[in-house]
Formats: structure tokens, sequence, C-alpha cells
């Protein structure tokens, strides 16, 4: 008996497409990741992706629209809920501690990221919503409450580059000597660190002298 022979193939597109936002934002970090912001390419990504650009094109306008894909992606990694129940200095140290080690695990998005608009970028724009709403009812005045958090955000992203800057970034090497101040106030800090890493110890000592001097600027302004 002959084996009946298979029917024709339906024409049409598969049911569900091979691509979708989230895979294309999970490879475009990825590849941010391992080449940097210079590696992110519509060709690359459609390399990694293994699809033709073309198809990239189809769910895509262009790379800064996957970067603002990106973007709100890396913030929904951030930590603001402290906002919610938490006092102002409190909610403000959690959130810093949560935003620096995030991008500290993704280093390469910082010179991007900080200057990008967050134009249409709804996750990013939901975090600044909850953390300007924990400002107003700490009793910022409204004009303050964006220049606050930019000098917050400046210190936060320069942190999170600090975390992997090399352990002898500040040796003096054979010019000790002729650098002596410099050069035992290094030791001394890293004796006092302890356990505690010394990008740690700097963003510790840094945040906790903000979140003051922001809190003295309140108490100057409410008087």
């Amino acid at each position: 008996m002959t084996a009946a022979s298979p029917g024709p193939r339906r024409a049409g597109r598969p049911p569900r497409s091979i691509l979708s936002r989230d895979r294309i934002t999970g490879a475009a970090l990825e590849l941010i990741d391992t080449e940097g912001y210079e590696g992110l390419t519509m060709s690359a990504l459609a390399r990694r992706l293994r699809v033709a650009p073309s198809a990239l094109y189809n769910h895509t306008a262009s790379k800064r629209e996957v970067l603002g894909w990106v973007q709100d992606h890396v913030m929904t990694m951030v930590d603001f809920s402290a906002f919610h129940q938490e006092p102002w200095d409190e909610a403000v140290r959690q959130w810093a501690w949560s935003y620096r080690e995030v991008f500290a695990r993704h280093a390469p998005l910082v010179p991007v990221i900080a200057v990008m608009p967050v134009t249409d970028a709804a996750e990013t724009l939901r975090m600044y919503e909850e953390v300007a709403a924990g400002f107003l009812r700490a009793g910022w005045p409204e004009d303050r409450i964006v220049p606050a958090i930019v000098a917050l955000e400046s210190f936060i992203y320069g942190s999170a580059l600090d975390v992997a800057a090399p352990g002898d970034i500040f040796d003096s090497g054979s010019l000790a000597a002729q650098f002596p101040i410099f050069t035992s106030a290094v030791r001394s800090a890293t004796d006092s660190a302890g356990a505690e890493s010394a990008a740690d110890a700097a963003f510790r000592a840094g945040l906790d002298g903000m979140i003051a001097g922001l809190h003295q600027q309140l108490t100057t302004s409410s008087t």
C-alpha cells in the first residue's frame, strides 16, 4: 500500500512572529553589555537575533526606538517602592542604592541613558512620578524637585561607573614619596573601609552627604 503523500503546505505567515519587543530589547541590552554602546547597530542586533535586518525593521523603526525600550526595561529594575512607606531620607537612600546597583551591572548604558530624553518612556516616567510624589509629600517645593533628582542621578551614574574601577586606581606607585599626604590618605581609606569595597564606602559617604545637604536646603527654604 502506498503511503499517502503529505497535503499541500498552507500558505501564509506563521501564527506567531519569532520577534517581539521583549526579545529585541533583551538582545539589545546583551549586545550593549558585551560590546558597548558602539556595538549596538541594527545589523548587529539582527545577527544576534538570527534574523534579517528587514525582519527587525518590521518591529521597530530605528535604533533610537530600541534604546527607548532598553531604557524603560532597565528602569523597571530600579526599586523606588520605599517612597510609599519610608521617610524621605530613607526612601532616597534605598532608591539611590538600587539605582546605582542596576547601572553598575549595565555600566555601558550610563553615558547613553544619562542624556536620553524620557519622552513616551512609560516605565521611566513611572519611576520619576513616584520619586517626585515622595519629594512632594516630604514638603519639597515643586520647582526644586527635579533639580534635586538630577543632582542625585549625576552622583549615582558616576558612582555606578566607579564600581568597575580597579582597586589600585589611586596607587601613587614610585611617586608615593613625592605625594605623601594623598598616598597616606589613600592607605587610611583602604584600612578604614574594612570588608566594604572602596566604591561602596565612597558611595555611602557621598550619598549621606548629599541627603544631609538636600535636607538642610529643604529646612532652610521652609523657614
